[in-house]
């Protein structure tokens, strides 16, 4: 049994031809839509009203759900979803987790730095920026949303911390982990990632498995076929044999 987890203003779309492999493969897959996310109004401010509680409950009740559809549940998650998917290793005792490029930390940001700027961003009101803002609401793929939150921002940023928190407490309860990062990473915080390893490694030793994709153009989004299909194909493979042992 497969969960994929998709990233901040995608869709389950995002993962639709990674599933579709996973599946003709013989298992079953599910490709959850995160809350507020998938609406049809691509200019929603739906998403604003993301808070840490929904992310928390959604991953529980992904777990649960796919405990009843197959004898072993490998969740796999990029980006927030990739947070999402450690959050899950550090909390439940699934068989296997793989994070893809997760939102652990900003690109550039210490570590130290997050809570100030969670604090901050949560004072000032919240506003809605654009990914490209040149394209603006041209920007494609048509599944996911132009704009994100500064607010939900803010929320995952704090669903991390709290992650690194539970972490220094008591060891990850997934039986194997994998983080997989792109060694020319442009958002997220690859250093995060291998703070995490070293944390979850000192509790569990031989338990995560550090990948990194290298030779890859300078990026975040790598999985996502409609916005580049020739990054996309030279990663899936490599992501569905680590998926799928």
């Amino acid at each position: 049994m497969f969960v994929l987890l998709h990233g901040l203003t995608a869709s389950p779309e995002q993962f639709s031809d990674l599933g579709r492999t996973l599946f003709e493969r013989g298992a079953n897959v599910l490709i959850p839509r995160l809350p507020h996310h998938g609406y049809s109004d691509r200019l929603t401010t739906a998403l604003g009203d993301l808070t840490v509680q929904e992310l928390e409950g959604f991953a529980h009740d992904v777990v649960q759900q796919a405990r009843g559809l197959g004898r072993r549940t490998i969740v796999a998650g990029f980006s927030v979803g990739g947070l999402l998917t450690a959050w899950i290793a550090q909390h439940h005792a699934v068989d296997r987790t793989v994070s893809i490029a997760p939102f652990l930390g900003i690109n550039g940001m210490p570590h130290r730095a997050g809570p100030r700027a969670i604090r901050l961003a949560l004072r000032l009101p919240n506003q809605f920026l654009w990914w490209d803002p040149i394209k603006r609401e041209r920007l494609m793929p048509a599944h996911g949303y132009p704009r994100y939150p500064t607010h939900a921002v803010a929320q995952v940023y704090k669903l991390a911390n709290a992650l690194f928190h539970d972490a220094g407490q008591r060891a990850p309860r997934a039986r194997e982990i994998a983080l997989v990062l792109n060694a020319s990473e442009t958002t997220v915080n690859n250093r995060s990632a291998q703070r995490l390893a070293r944390i979850w490694d000192a509790r569990v030793p031989d338990v995560v498995e550090m990948h990194r994709l290298s030779g890859l153009p300078p990026s975040h989004d790598i999985i996502e076929p409609l916005r580049s299909p020739a990054l996309a194909a030279r990663v899936y493979p490599r992501l569905i044999d680590l998926i799928d042992r």
